[in-house]
């Protein structure tokens, strides 16, 4: 069963319009609510939780009404982690988790994931399934057992408790000083306390949101506000998440970014040198730089990569029974504390890394030298397809050629947004520079 409506990370799109709409969001929590009450009982709940976008308002009253209309007892959350929905899913014995974000995108984007009993987020049949009865007729519940909603007042400071927990038993952040850029997202309030609680000094940024900040030259992905700050304070880190707060990237304390390549190395090799990576196996994305493969290599150890998407990585982990990965962009999923990317837990265990070894964040930030990697993107218009053009998979083609034995090239169609995103590595950067602009012109011109 094809989905078209799910992307690589739930339902995703402008707000107001196709598929991110009052009424869209209706229908799939009605759709979401039937396929989790098969058995007709009516001890169903659904936990809600979502950013700080304004169109969170709109989407969360939507899914609320779609999914009490099929008799599931909604439990609202707020503004909350990501990976705060998929504890507490588990946590609070929800049947399903939703939570209401575009994670890194702008304000005007946003988006719905769903999470299952156990926590994890949905496989590809489950929400190829949820569509089939999006696009059908979905059976109401009868009027006496149409469900209720309440908000859930202590639901950050569960989260927060628990994240607490993560952090080694004897080990302090007493004499810390931590910039913590929430990035005017989901975890604005949680980040700054829980660091502080552990005992850092904490210099938050990105913690003001009014609907419309969020992302907007802060967060994972615009470090620069971050850098400035821990060079003008004198912090010993950064911390940037993204909206959702699944990503991190992590500054050391001159503010160079490590992205989500060098904090998996530095976990792997620390959890091998404890014996607890499982099968001695880190599951990374194609996206992953090649440097990382080879100082997993290099420690006798396995790098095993996936599509990209923090799903995929995830399926993998559990697939195979290994518990650490993620992806370049900043998701580190660490299944033994989580059930999918958290940018906080993944902050604590680095300065966990800093703590037991007190060496500071710049002996840390670079564990292995990257193999020079360009990636640019290509915007098209809805519904186009320049990958099918036979002029650009003739550039294509003749660019594999090119790079084979030397580098490695990868071509695809973002799962979130309409871009096509051409990525290559070579240790020969002219000819790095070449093959991704030739391609990029080519998917350019097809594009338009």
């Amino acid at each position: 069963m094809t989905r078209k409506l799910f992307g690589t990370d739930g339902v995703r799109g402008r707000a107001n319009s196709y598929p991110m709409t009052a009424e869209m969001a209706l229908k799939l929590g009605a759709a979401a609510g039937r396929f989790f009450r098969r058995d007709g009982s009516d001890a169903h709940r659904v936990v809600i939780g979502k950013d700080t976008r304004l169109s969170g308002y709109m989407l969360e009253n939507a899914l609320t009404a779609g999914l009490t209309s099929t008799g599931m007892n909604v439990l609202l959350l707020g503004p909350v982690p990501t990976p705060a929905v998929g504890f507490l899913t588990r946590s609070m014995r929800a049947d399903l988790g939703v939570m209401i974000s575009a994670s890194h995108n702008p304000h005007q984007d946003n988006g719905i994931k769903f999470f299952g009993p156990d926590g994890f987020k949905l496989s590809d049949a489950a929400e190829a399934e949820i569509e089939a009865m999006v696009a059908g007729e979905i059976q109401p519940a009868k009027p006496e057992n149409i469900g209720r909603a309440k908000r859930i007042e202590d639901a950050r400071g569960r989260y927060q408790e628990y994240a607490k927990t993560t952090f080694p038993a004897g080990l302090t952040l007493d004499g810390l000083k931590v910039v913590v850029d929430c990035a005017n997202g989901a975890a604005y309030k949680a980040a700054p306390e829980v660091l502080w609680e552990l005992g850092a000094e904490v210099i938050p940024v990105g913690v003001s949101p009014n609907g419309k900040n969020i992302n907007d030259r802060c967060g994972s992905t615009y470090t620069q506000t971050a850098a400035e700050a821990v060079v003008a304070h004198g912090a010993h880190l950064g911390i940037c998440l993204d909206g959702d707060a699944d990503r991190v990237m992590i500054l050391d304390e001159t503010g160079r970014v490590a992205d989500g390549d060098q904090i998996m190395a530095l976990l792997a090799g620390r959890w091998a040198e404890e014996g607890r990576l499982r099968g001695g196996t880190l599951v990374a994305t194609v996206m992953s730089n090649l440097g990382l493969e080879r100082f997993m290599e290099g420690r006798g150890l396995r790098l095993e990569r996936t599509a990209v998407g923090d799903r995929y990585v995830v399926e993998a982990m559990r697939r195979g029974g290994w518990n650490l990965g993620g992806e370049q962009s900043g998701h580190i999923v660490m299944t033994d504390y989580a059930t999918t990317g958290d940018g906080l837990i993944a902050g604590l265990q680095f300065l966990a890394e800093m703590a037991r070894s007190g060496q500071p964040a710049s002996a840390l930030v670079r564990q292995f030298e990257t193999v020079p990697q360009l990636l640019k993107n290509v915007r098209f218009t809805a519904g186009g397809q320049p990958l099918e053009s036979e002029t650009v998979k003739a550039v294509i083609k003749a660019n594999f050629d090119r790079i084979r034995g030397k580098g490695r090239l990868l071509i695809r169609k973002s799962g979130t947004e309409p871009l096509i995103r051409v990525m290559a590595e070579c240790e020969d950067e002219a000819m790095l520079t070449a093959v991704v602009d030739e391609i990029v012109d080519a998917v350019a011109a097809a594009a338009v």
